[in-house]
């Protein structure tokens, strides 16, 4: 089984949610989408993410954003690094992948575009709703959905969890519960992984 942990804010994470698709897809494996609210994993266990955004050092900054465009070509993907508004607040979009349930990829996917892809702030109201439209959701559900204490409480608890099984940030992906990687970078380790597993299956 395949866990991931995601929050659309993270440009790592809209990679790694476009890249762990197919190689799931090849192994025959599912995906067990977790929202989560990085910036309540920063607040609460890693706060030095703030530090380095503070005080940047350039050389490395410089070289993060040449990683990124390469690894957005690699996928096919288009990544404006940084976005206009940035960081974001994600609450909403995030509570609304809850609350679309087994429905929240398509909008999820929607959301990474908006945000990473066309520079729009996901945090406003008309862009959610925009998004809704462009996947086939009902808006008005959706704005009533996302304001509901369970849907609310969820997401805290995922965030939580994430957090108490050793997560500091998005994306992290379990494979089997226990064995945890973080970061889009990651998915040729995941792909040696699944392939052990099958083996032992076999």
């Amino acid at each position: 089984m395949i866990e991931f942990f995601f929050d659309c804010s993270s440009p790592w994470t809209y990679l790694a949610f476009h890249n762990i698709q197919p190689l799931a897809k090849e192994f025959g494996e599912e995906i067990t989408w977790r929202p989560i609210l990085v910036g309540g994993i920063f607040n609460t266990i890693n706060p030095s993410v703030y530090a380095s955004r503070e005080n940047p050092v350039p050389a490395k900054l410089a070289y993060q954003k040449k990683d990124m465009a390469d690894w957005a070509r690699s996928a096919g993907l288009a990544i404006k690094m940084r976005p206009t508004v940035f960081p974001v607040n994600s609450v909403k979009a995030m509570r609304g992948c809850i609350f679309l349930g087994k429905d929240m990829v398509p909008f999820a996917r929607a959301v990474f575009e908006a945000y990473w892809g066309e520079d729009k702030d996901i945090s406003q109201d008309a862009v959610l709703g925009d998004t809704c439209k462009r996947v086939g959701v009902d808006a008005e559900k959706f704005f009533a959905g996302i304001g509901q204490q369970a849907i609310k409480d969820q997401l805290k608890a995922n965030t939580d969890e994430v957090m108490a099984r050793g997560g500091f940030g998005s994306p992290t992906i379990f494979i089997d519960k226990t064995d945890m990687y973080f970061g889009n970078d990651r998915l040729p380790l995941i792909r040696e992984a699944l392939i052990r597993r099958k083996e032992r299956a076999a």
